[in-house]
This record gives C-alpha cells, sequence and structure tokens, in this order.
C-alpha cells in the first residue's frame, strides 16, 4: 500500500542524507521525495512516499521516529488528507496540433508558461492520478520532457503536524 509520511524534521546539514540512509540501508525504497523549510526557519517539512505493508511502514516511523533530526512524524494515509503535485511538461508543437495540446490544457486546468514557435511548457498541480491522465492524453512522441515535484500533502481540518 503506498504510504505519505509527512516529517518535521530539524533544519540541519546532514538531516536529508540520514533519513536517505536510513532507507537504503533497510533496502526500502523512496518513490517520491520533498523538502523545504517551513515556517519557522529551524524546521523542514518532508513528504515521503513510499509503498509497503502495515508491519514495514510501522518499522520505517521507528526508525525514523529514532533519528535526532526527526522532531514529529505523521502518516498520512491512516487520515483524512489533501495531496497535490506539481508537474512540467514540454510538448513539441506545429501549426496542426497548437489549438489541440491548448485545448486539452485547459480541460485539465494546466497553465502554459512558455512558448517558442516549436513547443509549449505546460504548467499543471493535482492529483497525481489527474497528471498521469493528462500525459496519457498527449501523444508520446510529442513530449519532449516531463519533470514532477512528487505529492505533497497535508491532514484536513484543524489538526496539523507542528510543535
Amino acid at each position: 500500500m503506498r504510504h505519505i509520511i509527512s516529517i518535521l524534521m530539524e533544519n540541519e546539514a546532514g538531516a536529508l542524507s540520514r533519513v536517505a540512509g536510513l532507507f537504503s540501508a533497510r533496502g526500502y525504497n523512496i518513490e517520491s521525495l520533498t523538502v523545504a523549510p517551513t515556517e519557522d526557519t529551524s524546521l523542514s517539512r518532508m513528504t515521503l512516499v513510499t509503498r509497503g505493508n502495515e508491519e514495514i511502514i510501522e518499522q520505517i516511523t521507528k526508525q525514523l521516529n529514532k533519528l535526532i533530526d526527526v522532531v514529529k512524524l505523521i502518516d498520512l494515509a491512516d487520515i483524512s488528507h489533501v495531496e497535490r503535485e506539481l508537474m512540467l511538461v514540454k510538448v513539441k508543437t506545429t501549426l496542426n496540433n497548437r489549438e489541440e495540446i491548448k485545448r486539452l490544457a485547459d480541460i485539465f486546468r494546466g497553465k502554459i508558461i512558455d512558448v517558442t514557435n516549436n513547443s509549449y511548457m505546460i504548467e499543471m498541480t493535482g492529483s497525481s492520478e489527474k497528471l498521469d491522465a493528462f500525459v496519457e492524453s498527449l501523444n508520446d512522441e510529442n513530449i519532449i520532457e516531463t519533470v514532477r515535484s512528487g505529492p505533497t500533502s497535508m491532514s484536513r481540518g484543524e489538526h496539523g503536524l507542528h510543535l
């Protein structure tokens, strides 16, 4: 099962390396990873996506909690949450397909953020499934490059991951 683990950690050199090392040493895979400072510059929030059964996820969270840099963590798979992912996709355009690609971007609520004579760069946010569906709707031959952030997520309501 897919799990999104949100981690509040000290904003210190080597903290990311220690988390990645924990996964590597135990043979666990990280599907995506995003890290950025929070409103408190001494803390960073890491959003980590991994897969595993309940025993594996329990082991991962126990090991993460033992790391000195980790202040607090939560497995968002267990609670109601909102998740979004950012994607930039660059597509080849011709006089024949420019309007079609623009319509597709509009349908998926994407935004064309760069235009050249032969390409569009489209910015899109949403669920991973939405982004996958957009990519699948494009002709593979037209895709030049795709960059995705991986999911980032927060719990719903007034509760949050804070001190």
